[in-house]
């Protein structure tokens, strides 16, 4: 692409020729991998992104979130030293906690540096809605721009957003609003019970709010294991969460000052805070997809095993609904690249996606759950390890509360899913993760030297009890 870059008082770069290589639409985790390693490779590339270029997880995602879970594990963790180690107390304060959001994570909100490092490598970067009009060709900012590779989208996803009549009119929080905040409420209803809305209803309560969780399902967590809902569902109870599952919301009202929430059955719930965490999903309808053949209703866009989406066209991240994670679209972003630079490599397999709840228990798990094998014909042999009873868990003591179960497919002696709740849950998945993965045969797993005293010695414990 020639021309001279320039930029208005928008901050729209232009530049007179509009033809270029490849067109990448949202410039979220995976869309900017893509768009900046393509323009290090030598080719033409446009950035197109009407919000923030790195999408929502270094905004309002993973990394903030991430950051109140540290600073509510450590008041907990605080608090578990009576009884162990002499006697201790903490005064919750959530300034710190707000203020490292804005100067660490996110800058204020400001996307300048990721901005900066794509143009840096030789990307063109246009702030503003996309819209494809045809094969290789979207307009932006009222200009057509062609590409004569093709198109990528990674435009992610929003959050889902329940018809419950009177939410809509209300001014409930979604995960942005819970990380922008600088104030705590007094008292704050969760509706949903993933692993968004519970990561962020511990971090609240751990922070002195008096905090509801309200799901439809019949448990927590309702993608995962039953014994994990469990776990989950009695620590909160135990910490002061309430937990109302199985029930149906009927009606919210919010009267200028505080919310009410009718649930069936004539009950009702007041908080001076909604937060909606019933999930996210993909948003096609302005995009044009139309145009490239493509149904704009969709609830994912279909990639192969390569990316492709269709001639000249490919998607990457949240957008292809193989998961909403973060390592989910960097896994997939070199994918893409290799495969619009015409190179051989590994393709896409997703067999082995481990996903983390962060919430203290931290619950990972990879692969199948036993219902998901069973649901498949599988014949299925667990094995489940308590935390609390293994070496690593008696010594922990305090905040010892997990298990870990591995789910066999008994003909071909595989590991092919597997759960690690408790202390480091997350950590000790990895284990589990190369084991599915990496189709290692329990037998061989059996065998292996596990160090002793650790969290994932546990997985021995559960191997055992596949035979018991």
């Amino acid at each position: 692409m020639t021309g001279e870059l320039q930029t208005d008082d928008n901050g729209v770069q232009d530049e007179a020729d509009d033809t270029v290589d490849v067109i990448v639409v949202g410039m979220g985790v995976a869309g900017e991998a893509v768009a900046g390693e393509l323009a290090k490779a030598g080719l033409a590339v446009v950035g197109i992104e009407a919000n923030l270029v790195g999408g929502e997880c270094p905004y309002w995602g993973c990394i903030p979130s991430k950051m109140m879970i540290r600073a509510a594990d450590l008041i907990a963790e605080t608090r578990r030293v009576d009884g162990m180690a002499g006697t201790a107390s903490v005064t919750p304060d959530w300034a710190p906690v707000a203020q490292r959001i804005r100067e660490e994570a996110t800058d204020h909100w400001n996307d300048q540096v990721a901005v900066d490092r794509f143009v840096d490598a030789g990307g063109r970067f246009v702030r503003g809605h996309a819209t494809i009009v045809g094969p290789r060709s979207v307009q932006v900012e009222g200009r057509t721009l062609t590409a004569r590779r093709g198109i990528v989208i990674g435009t992610g996803t929003v959050a889902a957003v329940p018809p419950i009549p009177g939410l809509a009119e209300s001014p409930y929080w979604t995960n942005r609003e819970a990380v922008e905040t600088t104030t705590l409420p007094a008292s704050l209803v969760v509706i949903g019970g993933g692993a968004i809305g519970l990561e962020l209803a511990q971090v609240f309560s751990r922070f002195g709010v008096e905090v509801s969780v309200v799901e439809v399902a019949e448990r927590l967590l309702a993608a995962e294991e039953p014994e994990s809902s469990a776990l989950i569902e009695g620590v909160f109870r135990d910490e002061g969460i309430e937990v109302r599952t199985g029930v149906q919301l009927e009606r919210v009202d919010h009267d200028g000052d505080h919310f009410s929430i009718s649930l069936a059955g004539g009950e009702s719930l007041a908080a001076e805070k909604v937060l909606v965490a019933t999930g996210r999903r993909v948003d096609l309808s302005g995009l044009g997809v139309g145009a490239v053949g493509l149904d704009p209703q969709a609830r994912a866009v279909e990639v192969d095993e390569r990316m492709r989406a269709g001639d000249g066209l490919w998607a990457v991240g949240d957008v292809t609904g193989k998961g909403a994670f973060t390592h989910i679209g960097t896994y997939q972003a070199p994918i893409a690249v290799r495969d619009i630079l015409e190179q051989d490599g590994p393709t896409a397999s997703y067999d082995a996606v481990p996903r983390v709840t962060f919430t203290d228990p931290e619950i990972g798990s990879v692969g199948l759950t036993e219902a998901q094998a069973r649901d498949r014909g599988l014949t299925v042999r667990t094995g489940l390890a308590k935390v609390p009873s293994t070496a690593r868990g008696w010594l922990h003591k305090a905040g010892n509360e997990g298990l870990i179960k591995v789910v066999v497919d008994a003909d071909t002696d595989l590991v092919v899913g597997a759960t690690a709740a408790g202390p480091n849950g997350g950590e000790v998945l990895g284990a589990l993760a190369v084991a599915v993965h990496g189709q290692v045969p329990v037998s061989r797993l059996q065998q292996m030297i596990y160090a002793y005293p650790t969290f994932h010695r546990g997985i021995e414990d559960a191997l055992r009890d596949l035979d018991e």
